[in-house]
């Protein structure tokens, strides 16, 4: 009789495995399966993602990627609400892929720029449990909580305040189930015995997908190169021969390891909306919260998706990045991935409860994170228009007045008619010290409360000084107001952002008449505009 082919069914899959980039996390996670189901029917017409079904061991797993070119923790987290909705057993998550190594941890830095195996071996025989250990390209990364240190933390995330350091606040991530620790803690002894299967894994899948061998084989310690944190490869420049000096006076000298195998890594994983590309503020990091690999979708799953974070180092995250690890990278993740599950025993995860029942909360963080980024691409974009910001000496210069100050300004006839004249310049001429500017801030704060009252009247400011001259020029004054206007709408408009979009990627800046044409634009989204300009004549 012929084999029946099981059909399988969305409860069938237990495990979620989310992924950021097509070309390489999604195909070594696919290269992982002992076994690879049909594509399913959607059942969400919401649910936009990408999946690949399949078995590993015992376990049935849900494999999805984030769209492609689009990384960020909005998009992870996005990507595991869909999931959830369509694939309602699913008991945990691992988020596997690339990221950014700290070199070196366990240790107060690296002055020297340099290691032995003389000061290695002195390390050891002190017995020290935070002994140097050093993290090369294609190692393996696992968020794992300590007494000291969470799993994952939120990075770019905290206040700053007057005087003091900035404090972290972040979210910290959800704890996996208990079984998944386990598990984590079994192959923690097996290495320490045994040593890991990640590479034969790897070959293994390699040598049953043999369209992958050239790329995601091991690139050769040649091409791992550590640069000192002070030589910063210039933007722009392709080659680092051609930028960052001699190899010889400005890498970090390393001793060879034994064997191509990497080695695996437990701590904490940073995550930011931003890549990491700074080695000083890598190593500020790593110090300050123990960050041993830096990447920016973990935070999209903190709070509320129970998830073990696996990355292969592909980079130092300094300014020196290259794509050359990824593939490797990406596949000594995944490798260590399959590892684990082979050590979870089915049944375990079947006792467990789905996650879906805290799918509310997940769309909840979901709309928060969508938007916070959308306040900040705001704030970005703002301040691409211009840095200069008039407020800190508005409230400065309202501060300073008398009470009562301005009132006879503000009571007065032909100020009251220029209030409800539709165009028309009130000009306020005065000797120097007579206090124009002062009156400049009580108008100022009095229009501000009436945009309030009205959201349909535009109020927009600039305080010239003559020191400022050679600073204050038309296109600079002109893009204050035109920032100012366009923030004080409920979106950013449509104009603005087509003018940041046309300049940002070849990083030019628009022409006065550009900047012009676009202030019109966004003024006449008013019922009406005031425009303040205090001390013209030092222009």
């Amino acid at each position: 009789m012929p084999q029946t082919v099981r059909k399988f069914a969305h409860g069938d899959y237990t495990v979620g495995w989310i992924c950021a980039l097509p070309e390489t996390e999604f195909v070594a996670a696919g290269a992982m399966l002992d076994e690879e189901h049909p594509v399913l029917p959607a059942v969400q017409s919401q649910d936009t993602n990408s999946y690949l079904l399949g078995r590993i061991g015992d376990h049935n797993i849900v494999i999805a990627c984030l769209p492609a070119e689009t990384t960020g923790k909005v998009s992870a987290a996005t990507v595991a609400k869909d999931m959830l909705r369509s694939f309602p057993a699913v008991r945990f998550g691992l988020m596997v892929g690339i990221g950014g190594g700290a070199p070196y941890y366990g240790t107060q830095g690296y002055d020297n720029n340099e290691f032995s195996e003389q000061e290695e071996e002195e390390e050891d025989s002190e017995d020290d449990l935070e002994d140097i250990r050093d993290i090369r390209l294609g190692d393996v990364v696992v968020s794992l909580h300590s007494k000291s240190a969470e799993a994952v933390v939120q990075y770019d995330f905290g206040k700053s305040l007057q005087e003091k350091e900035f404090v972290h606040t972040g979210g910290k991530l959800n704890k996996p189930p208990v079984i998944v620790l386990s598990a984590v803690s079994v192959l923690q002894q097996q290495h320490r015995r045994k040593g890991h299967t990640t590479s034969e894994l790897l070959a293994d899948a390699l040598s049953k997908n043999p369209g992958m061998a050239e790329e995601f084989r091991y690139p050769g310690s040649a091409k791992d190169r550590l640069f000192k944190p002070d030589i910063v490869h210039l933007e722009g420049r392709k080659s680092c021969k051609a930028c960052c000096g001699p190899n010889n006076v400005n890498l970090v000298r390393r001793t060879d390891r034994h064997g191509t195998a990497p080695k695996i890594h437990y701590g904490t994983i940073g995550s930011a909306d931003q890549v990491m590309r700074d080695a000083v503020l890598r190593d500020k990091w790593a110090q300050k919260e123990k960050i041993i690999c830096f990447e920016m979708e973990a935070a999209g799953l903190m709070d509320s998706f129970p998830c073990l974070v696996i990355r292969g180092i592909c980079d130092y995250a300094d300014s020196h990045k290259n794509k050359i690890w990824q593939p490797y990278a990406a596949a000594t993740a995944a490798s260590y991935a399959k590892e684990l599950l082979l050590v979870i025993p089915g049944q375990g995860v079947m006792d467990l409860c789905p996650i879906k029942q805290s799918l509310g909360k997940i769309e909840a963080n979901v709309d928060t994170m969508r938007s916070k980024l959308a306040r900040k691409e705001d704030h970005d974009l703002l301040n691409w228009i211009t840095p200069d910001d008039y407020g800190p000496l508005q409230s400065d210069y309202f501060r300073r007045r008398q009470a009562g100050t301005g009132e006879w300004l503000l009571n007065s006839m032909e100020f009251q008619m220029w209030l409800k004249t539709s165009r028309g310049t009130l000009f306020c001429p005065g000797i120097p010290g007579a206090g124009k500017t002062i009156l400049t801030s009580v108008v100022i704060n009095y229009l501000t409360r009436r945009t309030f009252e009205d959201g349909s009247l535009g109020v927009a400011y600039v305080y010239c000084n003559f020191q400022r001259k050679d600073e204050q020029t038309a296109d600079r004054l002109l893009s204050s107001l035109l920032k100012q206007l366009s923030g004080r709408l409920p979106t950013i408009p449509g104009e603005v952002s087509n003018l940041y979009n046309q300049h940002k990627t070849d990083r030019t800046r628009p022409s006065l008449e550009e900047i012009s044409r676009t202030l019109y634009s966004v003024a006449v989204k008013y019922s009406r505009v005031f425009i303040l300009v205090d001390a013209l004549d030092e222009c």
